[in-house]
Parts: structure tokens; C-alpha cells; sequence
């Protein structure tokens, strides 16, 4: 009975309106005190990747937007997929495949920087007056360069093809916000327990390479047997790239439970990650 009560009151501090509030006023004035330092740190690790490249700054935005390149060349020019342009599908298939593939590749690199942000710094996060919290939130922000890339190209696209991107692209500034803080809650998240699980980085290095497919980014969710539909609406994620198709892809809001269940995991996400990150940070910097 005794030691059923710190669990108890760890459950109910989790589920404690006013404590969560706490926690993320804590976690935002933490990171907005320190936003030069994580600007500063979102230039460095941008500029680290190719450092002593010749072309370093170009392929900083290059891959992404080679990579986005490629998938209108193949899908538009090459295959040519086609599906039918009704009131429910009101562009073509490479609009599609763009609204869905921009918000999962940042996704992807976030996931993938954010489990090695503290190990990959090491020598920073021994410094005890160092806010190692920038860290994770700088490689978050660092993800946003491919989704920047991928809306770019998607609207000079739309406008090529005569179509004229939608007024829902007014609320891009507010589910990226909301994107922001779950990818940043997962960071928190994943940058605390990859020291003490170095397995970690490359379970999740595995898992985002085969995401891809595990949300509806290149096919309609009516495409698949009704089996397998039960992953697709298990996995977070695919509520997120709803969202960005409603505002990309079909001009207004079709998948109502996605913006629901965004406008819920997103603040709880950030909250339950900064609890681990504060809890796991004294220990850090022993097991590095």
C-alpha cells in the first residue's frame, strides 16, 4: 500500500488541469528565455550538416528540394496517376502525394534529430549551466526547412496546373504551431530516454523510413482492405496529415475528428515530453 502511493500521486500530478498548465507556462518561458540560443543553435546544426562542402548552403535546401522534384517528375510526368476529379477529390494525384509528404517528412527528420540531440552534443550537455532544453527544440525546428520547401513547390505546382491554391492556406500559421508542439513533446521525449536506450535512435531511424507508408500520404484510406484500416486510425500520425491535406489538398475542413484529435495531442504531447525531459535532465549528462 505504501508504495502505491507515489504512483498515485504521479498519476493524478499527470492529470492535474493545473499542474499540466504549470509545466508547459514552465516550458514555454524556459525556451522563449533561451530563443537566441536555440535560433543560434538552429543555424549551427544547419550549417554543420555540410560543413566543409563546397555547395553547404545549397544542399541545406537542395534535398528536399531535389527530393520533391523527383516525386512530381515521377507522379505527374512519368506514371501519370490519375484519380477523378469530383466534388470530393478536387485536385489531381500529385497534389495529393504533396500535401501529404510535406508534413511527413519534417515529422520524419524531427523524430530522427530530436532521439540523438543530446548524445550527438554530448560535450555540451556536461555543461552545467548549458538549457539543454534548446537542443531538442532546435532540431524541431530545423525539420520545418523540408515542409517550407515542400509547400513552396506545391503551390508554384498548383498554380502550373491552372489551379489556384486554396483560402485554407490561411491556417497553415496555426496547425504548424500545433504541429510544433507535438513533434516538439516527442523530441522532449525521445531526447531524454536515447541516452539511457542508444538503441532508441535507430529503432526510430527504422520505424519513420516505413511510416511513410503507414499514413495516408500516397494512397486514400478507402484504398486499403478494411483489415488493415484499424493501423491507420491507431497511428497518430495520420491524423496530422489529414489535417495538412484539408487545408493543401481539398480546400476545407473533411476530416473534422483530425483537427480534434490535433488540437488535443498537440498540447498534451508537449506537456507530458517537457515532464520527462525535466525529470530524466539531472542524470543525463552521467550516462554520456
Amino acid at each position: 500500500m505504501t508504495n502505491a502511493i507515489p504512483a498515485f500521486r504521479l498519476l493524478r500530478s499527470a492529470i492535474d488541469p493545473r499542474a499540466n498548465a504549470l509545466v508547459a507556462r514552465e516550458a514555454i518561458l524556459t525556451l522563449w528565455r533561451h530563443r537566441q540560443l536555440c535560433g543560434e543553435m538552429t543555424k549551427r546544426d544547419l550549417g554543420g550538416q555540410f560543413a566543409g562542402q563546397m555547395f553547404a548552403r545549397f544542399w541545406v535546401f537542395g534535398h528536399p528540394l531535389l527530393l520533391f522534384a523527383v516525386y512530381i517528375f515521377l507522379f505527374a510526368i512519368v506514371l501519370r496517376v490519375r484519380i477523378p476529379e469530383t466534388a470530393s477529390m478536387p485536385r489531381d494525384y500529385t497534389t495529393y502525394i504533396l500535401a501529404g509528404l510535406a508534413p511527413w517528412l519534417t515529422i520524419q527528420q524531427a523524430l530522427a534529430r530530436t532521439s540523438s540531440s543530446l548524445i550527438s552534443q554530448a560535450n555540451i550537455v556536461k555543461q552545467v549551466v548549458f538549457p539543454v532544453e534548446v537542443l531538442p527544440c532546435g532540431a524541431v525546428l530545423v525539420a520545418f526547412v523540408p515542409f517550407c520547401i515542400g509547400v513552396t513547390m506545391l503551390t508554384i505546382y498548383t498554380s502550373i496546373t491552372g489551379s489556384v491554391p486554396p483560402a485554407t492556406y490561411l491556417l497553415l500559421p496555426l496547425v504548424v504551431f500545433l504541429l510544433f508542439l507535438f513533434l516538439t513533446g516527442l523530441g522532449f521525449l525521445l531526447a531524454a530516454l536515447t541516452p539511457f536506450f542508444r538503441d532508441l535512435k535507430d529503432i526510430v531511424a527504422v520505424l519513420t523510413m516505413i511510416g511513410v507508408y503507414m499514413v495516408p500520404a500516397f494512397y486514400l484510406p478507402q484504398w486499403i482492405p478494411p483489415f488493415f484500416k484499424v493501423f491507420l486510425y491507431i497511428n497518430p500520425f495520420s491524423y496530422v496529415i489529414w489535417v495538412f491535406q484539408d487545408i493543401l489538398y481539398y480546400g476545407s475542413i473533411v476530416h473534422v475528428a483530425a483537427w480534434i484529435v490535433l488540437l488535443i495531442i498537440s498540447p498534451v504531447s508537449f506537456v507530458g515530453g517537457y515532464r520527462v525531459f525535466r525529470a530524466v535532465r539531472p542524470y543525463v549528462a552521467n550516462v554520456l
